[in-house]
């Protein structure tokens, strides 16, 4: 029941800022902006990127609504006074609560889409002022498990951990002296009161890792799963989410009438 995570954090570390910067020149640009939530993947997500560009040319970007957490905006700001980020706080609340009040039946979990979106509606207009790219702060088992709000924090120009999965995030969170408040806390949306990831998923980030290693990196199937240890309900929910999930893991499709979207073949992106 167990995978081998370990990576090299200091071959990643070098690899994901190489990567932040590449994509950051590739635009023609200097600048990024991120969500700062006070969780580990956005954290990780802001060293990252200070680490790539300069704390000066990163702007981490709070948005809170009123049920969120203290501690949340406690261990963000624990986060921006090591690193030296730019930063701003912007409360959601007047924003999505109108959309709230037009359905009394409207449940957690379309509250916590609008929030999502809005949160993205936020970090895109930033984008906009500050002149940088959204960066995405998803890792991969969320993406797997589909965990996440398609065109809210799904949303990104691009993303430096999403290759990593959640007990990786870890890892290297460590490495870079992510605080230990945030190392150390429960994964959680905090979308609503007492809401976790695990919680909510049903199963730990540490078994969807080391099920996910085996159902997905290594190809293997189902049996094999259950041969290897591998509770029964635990890999059928995890394999039904990354079923029902995989839209959000697709670029929109676009009916080809005339040949479809392509890029003529002596184009370049370099001009």
């Amino acid at each position: 029941m167990t995978a081998d995570l370990s990576i090299s954090t200091d071959l990643a570390r070098q690899t994901l800022t190489q990567f932040i910067q590449s994509k950051i020149a590739e635009a023609g640009l200097s600048r990024a902006v991120l969500g700062l939530s006070g969780g580990l993947d956005s954290a990780l997500a802001c060293a990252l990127a200070v680490e790539a560009l300069g704390a000066e040319n990163v702007l981490a970007v709070r948005m809170p609504y009123r049920t969120s957490s203290k501690d949340s905006l406690d261990h963000a700001q624990l986060l921006i006074d090591q690193l030296g980020v730019k930063n701003k706080t912007i409360e959601i609340t007047e924003m999505v609560e109108p959309l709230f009040k037009l359905d009394s039946q409207i449940s957690n979990l379309r509250k916590g889409n609008i929030m999502a979106r809005q949160r993205m509606i936020i970090l895109y207009d930033q984008s906009e002022a500050f002149k940088g790219l959204v960066v995405g702060t998803g890792n991969k088992t969320e993406i797997l498990l589909g965990y996440s709000t398609l065109f809210g924090d799904a949303a990104c120009a691009f993303n430096p951990i999403g290759d990593l999965y959640k007990t990786q995030v870890r890892q290297l969170a460590r490495a870079m002296n992510i605080p230990a408040p945030i190392l150390e806390k429960a994964p959680s949306a905090d979308l609503w009161a007492d809401q976790t990831d695990e919680k909510e998923l049903g199963f730990t980030y540490e078994q969807a890792d080391a099920l996910l290693t085996l159902l997905v990196d290594r190809q293997t199937s189902r049996q094999s799963a259950l041969d290897a240890g591998f509770d029964a309900n635990v890999v059928d929910a995890v394999i039904a989410r990354f079923r029902r999930s995989q839209f959000k893991r697709n670029a929109p499709p676009i009916a080809a009438l005339n040949g479809g979207v392509r890029l003529p073949s002596e184009w370049t992106m370099q001009s």
